[in-house]
């Protein structure tokens, strides 16, 4: 029989993350929502139509400032508490009454920025000259032109609960409404959901498991893409009339502004990835086929390892033995966040009934990062911890020199710090051993896990994802059989004719969450092409580009991706980085590919 996993009440306390740090109380977390609720109209009502005053803005500025800290605490709250175990309704509640109150506050909070684009040009100019917070203004300033009349941005802050209805209807379906009925496979009956199927069945190194395992999870996904569909068809035409509405000649134009980033530099990331990493990704994909045997290379074996019998299992309490001999390079101050993330349980280890799926960092302003993850004992996921505790290093370090308006790095530097810590731990690895069969396991680990994940997996996402708004921005309405063959289309191009696409991998696109968070999956591979080139940098000059490396941390969000990658020595205005990186993928496939021929001659 499978192993069915517990309830999140039996789980080892010292598995799951404290949010204490936050909130000791549910109750307190209520009487929060009211005070600032209460202290946004008293807000309101003591600047609105007032911020004519440059000076006035300023004070006005830092009060505004104290509010979002404690948003972004109820906000992070209720997120972590929902995340862990879906399924409980005191959970639930938690997270629709912070959803039903947050556009209350917004609304009060509304007038701030469009009063600022009010001021003539000269007195903007002056406020960011003076000011505690010019990136922010800058930002603010790059909008103007978008900004709507202060009565419409208002109304459309308070609206914003039903507008961002369709990733909480996502995740209902997702996570509540999937029924998985478990399979049966030699003799044995296997339960299956969400986190199983990914941290466990789709890399099981059995064929015929794998291709039941996927069958069944496919099978469980159809019969719900109807409303999947519609509910992701409902975020992105929002996106459209909102886009509209300001006056975008596109959604991806709208999406990223925000982000701070061209049109050309989206593009680039999606294209020579599709053009020039897809050559490499096929012949990784011959070797998977060639070392497992297989007659078909199918879609549902992309995942497998290439020596599944070398993964090792490691224990939570080892893994702090590999995490702080990758992470030490970065210095004392940061290993001790490390620490201080195991000790002071910032880290939801716990695998249990109703938690999400996958991995994240959250990190509220007000108190210091938590840690999401699903630990199942194998060494792969010291990768995914250095990943998800690059996020709290970063954050802790932005948030330590930032004021709370200056301290988030733009969507696309975002991963560029996770995405390194994960080639630090492989640099550290692969120091620590000569033995083929764990080299050829860690250059396995990271093309499969890092690279494939970020810019494979998520790339392919994001081609999609701009084939879709391009539809949307043509006046299409997308349905689910639409969907599906975005996705096949997407995959075709990528692998040609070196996998064969099983049928079910079309519906790829319903499991990802990303696509209800703007253009966000494109950054990973960004974030990784700015990750790798740093990786380089520490291992070649050491000390000078660490100190750079903290420096750009350092920077939070009070520069431009471009100000910040250039502060750490990368040049992301060309495509210079983005080939190396792709280069560099090229070099570990080959090395996997000579290991392997020096296993496979050792064993004759």
């Amino acid at each position: 029989m499978g192993k069915t996993l517990p309830f999140r009440n039996e789980v080892p306390t010292n598995e799951t993350w404290d949010t204490k740090h936050l909130f000791v109380s549910d109750q307190q977390f209520f009487e929060t929502i009211e005070q600032t609720l209460t202290k946004a109209k008293s807000f309101n009502h003591k600047y609105s139509k007032r911020l004519t005053d440059i000076d006035l803005v300023e004070t006005a500025l830092d009060e505004y400032s104290d509010l979002l800290i404690t948003i972004d605490k109820m906000a992070n709250f209720a997120e972590l508490r929902l995340s862990v175990d879906t399924t409980d309704s005191a959970e639930q509640t938690l997270s629709s009454k912070f959803s039903t109150n947050y556009g209350k506050i917004a609304s009060e909070l509304a007038f701030v920025e469009s009063e600022i684009l009010e001021l003539n040009g000269v007195q903007l100019e002056n406020l960011i000259a003076n000011s505690k917070y010019p990136h922010y203004l800058t930002k603010l300033k790059d909008k103007h032109r978008y900004q709507l009349a202060p009565e419409v941005e208002k109304a459309l802050a308070s609206l914003s609960p039903t507008l961002d209805g369709a990733y909480e209807l996502y995740g209902i379906t997702k996570m509540l409404d999937i029924d998985f009925e478990s399979f049966e496979h030699n003799g044995q009956n296997y339960p299956l959901d969400y986190t199983t199927f990914e941290n466990e069945y789709e890399d099981n190194p059995n064929e015929l498991f794998r291709m039941k395992s996927f069958k069944h999870f496919s099978d469980a996904l159809k019969k719900y893409q109807h409303t999947t569909a519609a509910t992701y068809n409902m975020k992105v035409q929002q996106e459209k009339i909102e886009s509209d509405l300001r006056g975008y000649d596109s959604v991806i134009d709208y999406l990223l502004q925000e982000q701070e980033v061209t049109r050309e530099m989206f593009d680039r990331q999606i294209d020579v990835i599709m053009s020039d990493l897809a050559p490499i990704m096929q012949k990784y994909a011959k070797l998977i086929k060639r070392v497992h045997g297989l007659e078909v290379m199918k879609f549902e074996d992309l995942k497998v390892s290439i020596d599944p019998e070398f993964e090792p299992e490691i224990s939570i309490d080892d893994s702090k033995r590999y995490i702080y001999g990758a992470l030490n390079v970065l210095g004392q101050d940061y290993l001790s966040m490390v620490e201080t993330a195991y000790h002071d349980r910032w880290i939801d280890f716990a695998q249990n009934k109703g938690k999400e799926t996958g991995a994240y960092c959250a990190s509220p302003y007000a108190s210091h990062s938590y840690v999401f993850i699903s630990w199942t004992g194998k060494m792969a996921e010291t990768f995914v911890l250095a990943h998800e505790l690059g996020h709290a290093g970063h954050f802790t370090l932005a948030q330590q020199n930032q004021n709370y308006l200056e301290s988030e790095a733009s969507m696309y530097f975002v991963e560029a710090p996770s995405t390194m810590n994960e080639m630090l731990m492989a640099n550290y690895l692969f120091e620590h051993s000569n033995d083929p069969r764990f080299k050829r396991w860690v250059i396995g680990s990271i093309v499969s896990r890092t690279y494939y994940h970020n810019m494979v997996t998520h790339l392919l996402e994001a081609a999609y994802q701009r084939e879709v708004y391009n539809r949307v921005d043509a006046g299409e309405s997308l349905t689910a059989p639409r969907l599906n063959e975005i996705m096949r289309d997407v995959y075709s191009q990528f692998f040609g004719d070196s996998v064969k696409l099983t049928e079910g991998a079309e519906l790829t696109w319903m499991r990802q969450p990303h696509y209800y968070m703007g253009l966000y999956s494109y950054t990973y591979s960004a974030g990784l092409t700015i990750g790798t080139v740093m990786s380089q940098r520490i291992k070649q000059e050491g000390q000078i580009a660490v100190d750079d490396w903290l420096a750009t941390l350092s920077a939070g969000g009070s520069k431009t991706p471009t100000e910040l990658a250039s502060l750490a020595g990368i040049d992301i205005t060309t495509d210079q980085p983005l080939k190396a990186t792709i280069q560099y993928i090229g070099k570990l496939v080959n090395e996997l590919e000579q290991l392997t021929d020096e296993i496979e001659a050792t064993n004759k």
